[in-house]
């Protein structure tokens, strides 16, 4: 399994997907209630995706199972790291990191080996996105929050890590990665949901009229993170698990860009070099 410029262009899209839904949360008001609407709203589209391809192998559904449990941990982070954070801080932190982990993880469980100009890649692109996410963005920071910030971007690298290669092998067992995809959006985002409504108690209703008025703007983002996910998961069929994580992670970029334009968030030299970084990982995981 090779990177196809095809495929390396379907990552790339998927990137500039994910980091549009993420800067949508953390443009919100509301992080955890945000979160909680678009990927819940994803049960919306699951359902006929699911009709449409069917269900997914029987041996991929303890992969199902588990990726739906490591996603509610997932976006109790993701709320939390961006409550506490700059999007062009704590997103390349998250995602920088999680790519180390999974090709290591990758080639020990999933039986991925990746040739040594890979490695170098993977290396290459993880400090770059590091380099972005490390960069002080917002001078303003109280200190403490940062710190907050960035515990919950590292835990959350962490939980990435663990779901890509939960899926990595899942979407192999399923037999069609569009049928796992599916089969994931159906159940993804409602136990999350469900724990957050439990968590506010009587506010309940506030946080019903909160997300009634955030439908329409959340449609937007909940189409977003099915396309990037989708995109991926069909790319683990066909690539390296660690390469895809690796080449999907440019998503910092649009993140930074999305944070420097529309935000109001420096991006400073030290951005820049670490976009250099990614740029050039990008480069040696596809020529590789």
């Amino acid at each position: 399994m090779s990177l196809s410029v095809p495929l390396v262009l379907a990552i790339l899209f998927a990137a500039l997907l994910h980091a549009s839904w993420n800067a949508l949360i953390k443009s919100g008001p509301n992080k955890s209630l945000d979160t909680a609407l678009i990927h819940s709203l994803g049960v919306v589209f699951a359902i006929p995706a699911v009709l449409w391809f069917g269900l997914p192998a029987a041996a991929a559904w303890p992969y199902i199972l588990a990726s739906s449990a490591i996603h509610v941990a997932y976006y109790v982070a993701l709320a939390g790291a961006y409550r506490h954070g700059d999007l062009g801080l704590t997103y390349p932190i998250m995602r920088g990191s999680a790519p180390l982990l999974v090709a290591v993880v990758g080639t020990t469980v999933v039986g991925d080996h990746l040739s040594p100009q890979a490695w170098i890649g993977v290396v290459l692109l993880s400090i770059g996105v590091l380099t972005v996410g490390l960069a002080r963005v917002n001078h303003s920071d109280k200190s403490g929050n940062r710190r907050k910030a960035l515990g919950f971007a590292l835990a959350n690298a962490c939980i990435i890590a663990s779901y890509t290669v939960v899926d990595g092998m899942g979407v192999r067992a399923a037999g069609d990665p569009f049928a796992y995809a599916a089969a994931i959006f159906l159940l993804d985002g409602l136990p999350y949901m469900a724990l957050v409504m439990w968590c506010l108690g009587p506010a309940r209703g506030d946080a019903v009229r909160y997300m009634l008025g955030r439908v329409k703007l959340a449609i937007g983002g909940t189409a977003a993170s099915l396309g990037s996910y989708g995109i991926a998961l069909w790319a683990m069929a066909h690539a390296p698990v660690a390469l895809v994580a690796a080449l999907r992670e440019t998503s910092v970029i649009f993140a930074a860009l999305i944070g420097t334009l529309l935000l109001g968030e420096r991006f400073g030299w030290t951005r820049a070099a670490g976009t250099g970084l990614v740029v050039a990982g990008v480069m040696t995981l596809r020529f590789g």
